[in-house]
């Protein structure tokens, strides 16, 4: 019982000698620097802003591509069951080319698992030119293929075997140009830079959204079903050439560097998670899996609310409300217009507030009010369904805005990239592009228009907890990494804020 009451869980350690530390202080104030290092100035990154903006607009500029190649599919959906399904009912069709689209997601983890451990031994930049040149092959392709009328069964055929190379490089998307922007950005910017992302995501939406609106209005439904869908599948071998070129000039991150240097100083937790072998699945799966699971659920929420409002909504207005496909299309690119507008301002309140705040408003925005959106949305006048789209759009920016700064900070610095990219495209595959699918067949089951308000509060619900369990990490260095400020001052202040306060 002395002994116990001797010890005591102190910052020394869980379970120090209390008497032992009055005896030698110095020793142990030794040990403390020793776990702790004190920060030099050349353990601190210092970015440059240049370089910053670049990296960003690479990033984006190349996510946009990527999701402006996946857009077209989700807003060609009924089309692309009338050229490569045509037996069956309108329902049957439709989700046939639900089911191709999500098949798309099913090899999504698979590409996560090769392209993470790559970006994360070999470097960002060359595994996103990669996924970069994958996507736009596959997209390109798709716009060759020859109906089913042509060639029977071999084009719906073609068409899946297209749609797994798509899915396959979007795996190494997202957790790689994340992981870029993150890395990046100063510590305490790393909201408003990651916010550029899903601007990106946003702008590829919007321009498919645009093109395929305007294709469809100027060539009508029988031209499109003829030859006019092809067009914005060709499209995409141009900008995927702009965005491998935009990547491709770009150094690598700072932080994934600094891993190569063995001068680095930061602390001893840091230091030794830093010499495990980069790159390692299974030492993933192993000792970060806790974070893993809270990727999982976080992105599960996300993608559900995500793809239900910008992939399969112009579909739900179409088939459901009887909205002209053209009609549905300009309602969502005026909603996603909106949003492009004010994310950045999302991304500098998370800065400001933290992560977590503006990511619960999301989250609980949609628990609440999906269901009166949607009782809007089946009012059906252009009035009523702008104000209930607007109001799903509103909870979605609070989540864009700021997702893809949260989720990198949840892994450290040498397996951030096959981290996150495993845990997001395990998520996206089993909820993301499954959205459609599933919200289709609930309706034609049940029988039901509300289910999309339904399966988007179920979704909330988890994201809310997920959320609630998430740690806090705006304005702090990456986990694994040294911090990154923005200025040399900064880098002044935070060494001298860690030097000893004199004695007099």
């Amino acid at each position: 019982m002395e002994r116990e009451a001797a010890t005591s869980p102190t910052e020394n350690g869980p379970e120090t000698d209390v008497a032992a530390v009055r005896r030698h202080p110095a020793l142990f104030r030794a040990i403390k620097r020793r776990k702790n290092p004190r920060l030099r100035r050349s353990d601190i990154t210092v970015t440059d802003e240049a370089a910053v903006k670049r990296a960003v607009k690479a990033a984006s500029l190349g996510n946009a591509m990527e999701w402006f190649d996946f857009g077209i599919y989700a807003y060609l959906a009924g089309t692309i069951g009338r050229v490569f399904f045509p037996s069956g009912s309108d329902t049957a069709q439709l989700l046939s080319s639900f089911a191709t689209f999500a098949v798309a997601f099913l090899v999504r983890p698979i590409g996560g698992m090769v392209f993470g451990p790559m970006g994360d031994k070999i470097g960002r930049k060359k595994v996103l030119a990669l996924t970069m040149i994958l996507m736009a092959i596959g997209t390109a392709a798709i716009g060759f293929i020859p109906s089913y009328d042509a060639i029977g069964f071999w084009s719906p055929l073609l068409l899946i075997l297209f749609r797994l190379l798509q899915g396959f490089s979007t795996g190494g998307e997202y957790g790689g140009a994340s992981t870029f922007i993150a890395e990046y950005a100063p510590d305490k910017r790393r909201g408003f830079f990651g916010s550029f992302l899903e601007l990106g995501t946003l702008a590829g939406y919007t321009g498919a959204a645009s093109l395929v609106t305007a294709l469809t209005a100027g060539l009508g439904s029988d031209t499109m079903d003829a030859w006019g869908w092809r067009i914005p599948f060709l499209v995409a071998a141009p900008l995927g050439i702009v965005g491998i070129y935009l990547r491709l000039r770009l150094d690598d991150t700072p932080a994934f560097l600094k891993l190569e240097d063995s001068n680095v100083h930061v602390s001893e937790a840091a230091t030794a998670v830093e010499t495990t072998a980069r790159g390692d699945l299974a030492k993933i799966f192993r000792t970060h899996w806790r974070p893993l699971v809270l990727c999982i659920a976080l992105v599960g929420a996300y993608n559900i609310t995500d793809y239900m409002l910008l992939s399969y909504m112009p579909t739900y207005l179409s088939d459901e409300l009887d909205y002209s496909e053209s009609h549905g299309l300009m309602i969502l690119v005026a909603t996603m217009v909106l949003l492009m507008l004010i994310i950045n301002q999302v991304g500098r309140l998370s800065d400001h507030f933290g992560r977590k705040p503006v990511l619960m408003t999301g989250m609980i925005g949609f628990f609440v009010l999906s269901a009166p959106a949607f009782v809007l949305v089946r009012e059906g006048s252009l009035l009523a369904v702008s104000g209930g789209m607007l109001m799903l759009g509103l909870s979605l920016v609070c989540l864009l805005g700021t997702m893809s700064a949260a989720l990198p900070a949840m892994f450290p610095t040498n397996v951030r990239y096959g981290s996150l990219s495993v845990g997001y495209n395990l998520s996206a595959s089993l909820f993301g592009g499954t959205t459609p699918l599933v919200i289709t067949a609930l309706i034609s089951v049940t029988g039901s228009d509300m289910m999309p308000a339904y399966y988007s509060m179920a979704a909330a619900l988890v994201g809310v907890v997920a959320v609630a369990c998430l740690k806090e990490t705006a304005q702090q260095p990456l986990a694994g990494s040294p911090p990154s400020v923005g200025t040399e001052e900064e880098a002044a202040e935070l060494v001298e804020a860690q030097a000893p306060t004199p004695k007099f």
